[in-house]
C-alpha cells in the first residue's frame, strides 16, 4: 500500500485531469459527453501532484464508477484500491445501496481487480466499444480486441 499518497475530492478544473481520463476512455466523444457529471476524488504523491483519480455519479440510491486511472508509473501500489475505497465508502455514507461500474472484457487486468475488490459480474454487454458507440477501430488490451464490457456490482 502506498503510503506517501492521499485521496480527496477534487474540485478543480477536470480538464486538468485529462491525462488521467483518457488512460481508462479510448472515445474521447464519450469522455467529453461524461466529464462533468458526478464527483471526481483524486489520488496525490509526496510532491502533490496527482497520480490517479475516480469518478462517479449517482442516482441516490445507487452510485456508479465512471472512470477511474492511476499513472502508469504508480500502478501495483494500492492506489486504484484506495480510490474505489473511497468512492465505495462515500456511497455508503450517502445512503447508496449499490455501486456499479462497467470495464471492458478485453481488460484482464481490471476483470481482477474488480473482483478482488468486490465486486461481481452482472452482465456482459456485446458490442460496446464500437465506432457506432463512439470508439476507434481497432483497438486492442493486450491482445485481446476491444468489444464487450461487463459490469460489475456492489451491494451495501
Amino acid at each position: 500500500m502506498s503510503a506517501d499518497v492521499t485521496i480527496e475530492a477534487y474540485d478543480g478544473d477536470r480538464g486538468d485531469l485529462l491525462w488521467s481520463f483518457r488512460l481508462a476512455e479510448d472515445s474521447e466523444t464519450n469522455l467529453v459527453g461524461y466529464l462533468a457529471r458526478g464527483r471526481v476524488w483524486v489520488a496525490r504523491g509526496e510532491d502533490s501532484a496527482v497520480v490517479g483519480h475516480l469518478q462517479a455519479d449517482t442516482d441516490g440510491s445507487r452510485w456508479e464508477v465512471l472512470n477511474t486511472a492511476v499513472a502508469e508509473h504508480r500502478r501495483g501500489e494500492g492506489i486504484g484500491r484506495r480510490l474505489l475505497d473511497r468512492a465505495v465508502s462515500e456511497a455508503r455514507a450517502d445512503g447508496a445501496r449499490r455501486v456499479v461500474l462497467a470495464t471492458a472484457t478485453a481488460d484482464i487486468g481490471n476483470l481482477r481487480f474488480y473482483q478482488r475488490c468486490g465486486f461481481r459480474m452482472e452482465r456482459v454487454v456485446p458490442d460496446a466499444f464500437t465506432p457506432e458507440t463512439g470508439y476507434p477501430e481497432p483497438v486492442e488490451i493486450d491482445g485481446i480486441p476491444l468489444r464487450d464490457a461487463v459490469w460489475f456490482a456492489m451491494d451495501l
